[in-house]
């Protein structure tokens, strides 16, 4: 049993900070009970909003080796858990010449460490080292994909019909995210704490533009993360992501922008928004305020 990462929720929600992620209590919450429950967290939420993030963040400020498992439709066992070296075991037979060695010997040799490439799943529950084992975007794999997942998430073990079952020499911390682009089966989610995250608060978002943008006046944030909170009550095909928020920041200073007014705004609208839909709309939105972003000075909170 893997010893006990975090000794407190306000631990896990201080060690973030440091790294720069500004998790609220209900984040650090679920982060530290993982731990201590040794449970995979299945976080969901629209894009952008910091749940892949979460992994790296928790892998920094633990020290421990982040390995991923980038999910898309198609994905199988050889690219998620394993598959043999095929070319190696050919040179292998064919070094033999069918003299030597009987065959049971050659294919116990074939079926070895020696020939096993491991791939993420099989690779974090064999790891010496703390791993945080990140299996991003779950929802877009098959329904059938799924099931490669339940025996780790369930016992942290592998089973391997040429070499056994390989458990696991540390528990490692798995989070899983979703963006929701389908419902995940009732099996893995049994096996998981659910976290969501959705987009920030006003005054957290704030507080991360001014973390995470070098320089970025009090004033401007706030003037920044006003105008994204009211770009996101519009109907959008897609809302503005933190990230984009932050290259949002990031453009309005390297423009040297003190104060967004409506110009500022819609010239640079397509940092923070990809549909042309979504952009006209805010760019209404700004037009329609005569008094030059007065709905988005900064005042009373």
């Amino acid at each position: 049993m893997t010893d006990p990462r975090f000794d407190s929720v306000q631990e896990v929600r201080e060690g973030l900070r440091k790294v720069d992620y500004l998790a609220d209590e209900g984040i650090a919450g679920i982060v530290y009970l993982a731990d201590r429950l040794q449970k995979p967290i299945l976080v969901e939420g629209p894009a952008g909003t910091g749940k892949t993030q979460l992994a790296k963040s928790v892998a920094e400020m633990t020290g421990a080796r982040l390995i991923r498992l980038q999910c898309y439709e198609g994905l199988d066992e050889a690219k998620a858990l394993y598959e043999w070296n095929y070319k190696k075991q050919l040179l292998r037979i064919q070094a033999t010449g069918g003299e030597g060695d009987s065959w049971n010997a050659v294919e116990d040799d074939l079926f070895s460490d020696e020939f096993l490439l491991e791939r993420p799943l099989l690779e974090a529950i064999r790891s010496d080292d703390p791993v945080v084992l990140l299996i991003d975007e779950v929802d877009r794999v098959e329904v059938e994909t799924e099931a490669l997942l339940l025996e780790i998430l369930s016992d942290y073990q592998v089973s391997i019909p040429e070499l056994g079952t390989i458990e696991a020499k540390q528990i490692p911390l798995v989070f899983l995210t979703s963006n929701n682009t389908r419902e995940l089966s009732e099996a893995l989610k049994r096996r998981c704490l659910f976290l969501h995250v959705d987009y920030p608060d006003m005054e957290r978002e704030k507080e991360i533009v001014l973390t995470k943008v070098p320089d970025i006046t009090d004033n401007l944030a706030d003037q920044v993360a006003r105008i994204v909170r009211s770009i996101r009550q519009l109907e959008l095909k897609k809302a503005p992501s933190v990230s984009e928020t932050l290259d949002w920041a990031n453009t309005l200073m390297l423009l040297g922008v003190e104060q967004v007014d409506a110009e500022t705004a819609s010239s640079t609208a397509n940092i923070l928004l990809k549909y042309q839909t979504d952009i006209a709309k805010a760019v209404r939105e700004f037009a329609a305020d005569k008094q030059g972003m007065k709905a988005f000075a900064p005042g009373p909170k």
